[in-house]
């Protein structure tokens, strides 16, 4: 399949019973509504920052009627509008993405895996956009999971010095996390996340109804953002989590709108006070210094994403408890919550070569490492006096966990 394609069948016209978007019922003076449109019910959480305003909305039905909306959004759609997928996504989503617009967008592919989020795929598909005729009016779409959004995101940004985008996530891990924030950039050999950008999409549109195709292990892994997302800022998620787990996992529509649409909104309350990471957006790194760690020591071949963060917030939490931040009860609770929504993958790593590898971690100043530490259940604090000692004997508690699973 060639770079860039477009759909040479001719597009479907949108459905007669396709309306433009009309809100009709709102939670008045509330951040999060309820839109029905088509028949079918969206939830809508706003997020507002210093330098943005935008919406994320999840429900069924938005992958089909994805050109209305975004018109809805930024008015009549550009002459050229880019589409950054991957081969696997279109090929199970691409007839119905591309028959709300009138002319297709031009799909340009990146191929799945985390050493494809690189400086080289950017350039790449730069390259590509300029040779079919994008512009400063062109319009991007990041239509994948999270590296598609990172990746895409970071070539909206540096494309003719920046163009609006859109993001369409389809997998759990993006429609909770990655794809709200305005987070977009790519590893570098050394680091992850080395390199990018702070880039707010104009949209975020997440279709539970593509989450019908994710493989369990990915829906399992995504769920770790939710995870984590109750344990550092949301109390009535851990429970709601706990409790409906079989639903959950069962893929019960209802309940996966309800931990995605409480997963969103706690983000984008963070973000809407610290857009920037200079405080308090740093508590959603809950498990990440030890998780990027284990991604990077591994090569990001051994564990996916939230499998790494599930890792690293069993290492947290045993940090939390050792400085008495939590009780053991708390600590007991939340790490049941976590192998809940595994199973976790076994980690063959050594702890000192995981502690070196967190040296390189973003989140960290002056050499001072810093790390997210629970404060209880439903709150969390950023530390930046762990030695390296306190970080070794998390890192084997860690290990130790994983081996005793594994047994």
């Amino acid at each position: 399949m060639h770079w860039a394609a477009r759909m040479t069948r001719r597009p479907r016209c949108v459905p007669e019973t396709v309306r433009p978007w009309n809100p009709v019922e709102r939670e008045e003076g509330g951040e999060t509504g309820r839109i029905l449109y088509d028949g079918s019910s969206v939830q809508t959480i706003r997020v507002e920052t210093p330098s943005a305003r935008y919406d994320v909305i999840a429900g069924s039905g938005l992958i089909a009627t994805l050109a209305p909306r975004i018109e809805r959004i930024a008015g009549r759609l550009p002459r050229r509008v880019f589409v950054v997928t991957s081969p696997e996504i279109w090929g199970l989503w691409g007839e119905m993405f591309a028959g709300s617009f009138a002319e297709a967008p031009i799909a340009l592919f990146l191929p799945p895996g985390e050493k494809h989020k690189s400086l080289a795929s950017v350039e790449k598909l730069l390259r590509q956009m300029a040779q079919a005729g994008g512009d400063r009016g062109s319009l991007l779409i990041a239509f994948g999971g999270g590296i598609v959004g990172d990746v895409g995101g970071f070539v909206a940004a540096t494309f003719m010095r920046g163009i609006p985008y859109v993001q369409a996530p389809t997998t759990f891990l993006a429609q909770v996390d990655s794809s709200v924030g305005g987070k977009v950039g790519v590893n570098l050999p050394e680091g992850k996340n080395l390199v990018g950008n702070f880039h707010h999409p104009l949209a975020v549109f997440a279709d539970i109804g593509v989450l019908g195709t994710l493989p369990d292990r990915e829906l399992r892994a995504g769920l770790m953002e939710s995870v984590k997302a109750g344990i550092i800022r949301d109390r009535m998620l851990v429970r709601y989590m706990e409790e409906h787990v079989g639903d959950v996992l069962g893929r019960d529509a209802k309940a996966l709108e309800k931990v995605i649409a409480a997963s969103i909104r706690m983000k984008a309350e963070v973000v809407n006070k610290d857009e920037r990471e200079g405080g308090l957006r740093m508590i959603l790194n809950l498990g990440h210094t030890l998780g990027h760690a284990i991604e990077q020591v591994t090569r990001y071949k051994a564990l996916l994403h939230g499998e790494a963060v599930g890792w690293g917030m069993v290492a947290a939490l045993y940090l939390a408890r050792q400085r008495g931040m939590i009780t053991s009860r708390q600590a007991e609770r939340m790490e049941s919550l976590i192998y809940l929504y595994g199973p976790l993958p076994p980690l063959k790593v050594r702890a000192a070569k995981l502690v070196a590898a967190t040296g390189a971690d973003k989140k960290n100043v002056g050499g001072v490492r810093r790390f997210v530490l629970p404060l209880g259940i439903g709150d969390a604090r950023v530390v930046e006096d762990v030695t390296a000692a306190e970080m070794e004997a998390a890192a084997k508690y860690m290990l130790a966990r994983a081996e005793e699973r594994h047994a």
